[in-house]
């Protein structure tokens, strides 16, 4: 019996641990943290070895290593097999050798990767039973090991750190959304990064498809020996694939839907959207499913996110926005008067696309760690330590018809688990504040 190490016992960690186990391989699992369900995991035969990675386990012969894709690969313990040339995998490559009834339609790319899959997988879901993983929250080996009778499309959202753990994962159809600075914390470059990303399509041929977004110079920069069709698409351009007018968007000379239905916010979700509906549309959906998802889909939680309007201020959630490149994104939703809440956990990434802004951003209340890199950014700008003197400061210099946004331009990880919680949290202290505003 072949043994497979296990680095991370997050949720995939676990999951792929399970599957594995399942397929014949004696698994040992390890993790630097306190495993909880370390007595379940052992009942069924894994061998779990947690606070910390004993050097033991760099003696045993592994078939491969599946590596949590959070964890870098300069970290010791999984540097010294990097050294040794072992086959170090992500869960994404073993759900894929194991679930052979699925059919990807995959997403990756700096930014929009979240709306282009949810709405994917309304769509595909709409026409059939349908399934969405990867980094949107489901590790794909859990739904490998629960959905095994029948055929399924599965809408993948994909980030790079799983993509470099891959060897032969296949989609029917990709796409990378955009390419823009960012994980430079744990890449070894910029250009390291937009390379891992076209990873994406490496084991594709003739029989599959590849968005190419044309408008993004990186992505045709990087975008290059596509072994699969190339759908060109283009928000400003006709002369492509997937393109629109003033009322329409199309792919070839399909009318794929009515812009008017989108509910959205930005003409970049219209893009995200014109690339969601052709991934469908080459998946089989119907024209008529895709135009009912797009008339219903109000869009993402934590990705401009509206909230609330209290005393005529409009409040609105972009966490999600953890880069620059999607913080331009959020602002460019908004002709003026925002009121802009960002900042965290640095990345070591440049703030300078934001000052295009600067005639948006009415005023820039920037907290955590980068707190003082937004004072030569935006005119009118100060800097407070937490998010809740961020939303106090708002509140107090908001008058009608302005905007509060959340839009951090950065991770959360300085002052919060993750940004969906620093995404709640905001939502929380909006609720909070319209309630007294209510009692007033």
């Amino acid at each position: 019996m072949e043994t497979v190490l296990v680095i991370g016992a997050a949720r995939s960690g676990i999951a792929v641990s399970k599957l594995l186990l399942k397929n014949g391989y004696h698994v040992v699992l390890t993790d630097s943290n306190e495993v909880k369900e370390k007595s379940e995991l052992e009942s069924i035969g894994i061998e779990v070895f947690d606070g910390g990675h004993p050097d033991s386990l760099k003696e045993k012969k592994y078939a491969f290593i599946v590596k949590n894709p959070g964890i870098p690969y300069r970290v010791p313990f999984v540097h010294y097999f990097v050294e040794q040339n072992a086959k170090i995998y992500t869960e994404i490559e073993v759900a894929y050798r194991y679930a052979k009834n699925f059919n990807y339609a995959a997403v990756t790319g700096t930014d929009g990767k979240t709306t282009v899959t949810t709405l994917l997988y309304e769509m595909l879901n709409r026409q059939k039973k349908s399934l969405v993983a990867g980094n949107i929250g489901t590790p794909l080996c859990e739904l490998a090991l629960e959905y095994t009778d029948e055929d399924y499309n599965v809408a993948l959202e994909l980030s790079n750190f799983q993509l470099l753990g891959i060897e032969t994962f296949r989609p029917h159809v990709s796409t990378v959304t955009n390419l823009a600075p960012d994980h430079l914390d744990y890449m070894d470059s910029l250009e390291a990064y937009y390379e891992s990303k076209m990873r994406i399509y490496e084991n594709t041929n003739a029989d599959d498809y590849f968005i190419r977004n044309v408008d993004d110079e990186n992505v045709v920069k990087y975008a290059q020996n596509i072994p699969c069709h190339v759908i060109d698409f283009s928000l400003k351009r006709k002369d492509v694939d997937l393109y629109k007018d003033d009322k329409y968007a199309y792919y070839k000379d399909t009318q794929l839907f009515t812009l008017s239905d989108l509910k959205i916010v930005g003409e970049f979700n219209c893009g995200n959207a014109m690339m969601a509906s052709c991934m469908a549309y080459l998946m089989g959906v119907s024209l008529f499913n895709i135009q009912e998802v797009i008339r219903e889909f109000s869009g993402v939680e934590h990705r401009i996110e509206y909230v609330d309007t209290i005393d005529n201020v409009r409040f609105y959630n972009d966490s999600k926005a953890t880069n620059t490149h999607a913080a331009c994104a959020g602002l460019s939703a908004f002709e003026k008067n925002v009121i802009l809440l960002c900042g965290g956990k640095d990345k070591h990434i440049s703030f300078d696309d934001l000052k295009q802004y600067d005639g948006v951003v009415k005023k820039c209340i920037s907290f955590g760690q980068t707190k003082d890199k937004f004072k030569d950014i935006f005119t009118s700008q100060m800097s407070v330590e937490t998010m809740k003197d961020a939303f106090e400061k708002a509140v107090l210099l908001a008058k009608p018809g302005d905007i509060v946004l959340l839009c951090p331009a950065c991770s959360s990880f300085d002052q919060f688990k993750n940004y969906e919680i620093r995404g709640e949290i905001f939502k929380q202290m909006v609720h909070e504040y319209a309630a007294k505003r209510n009692e007033e």
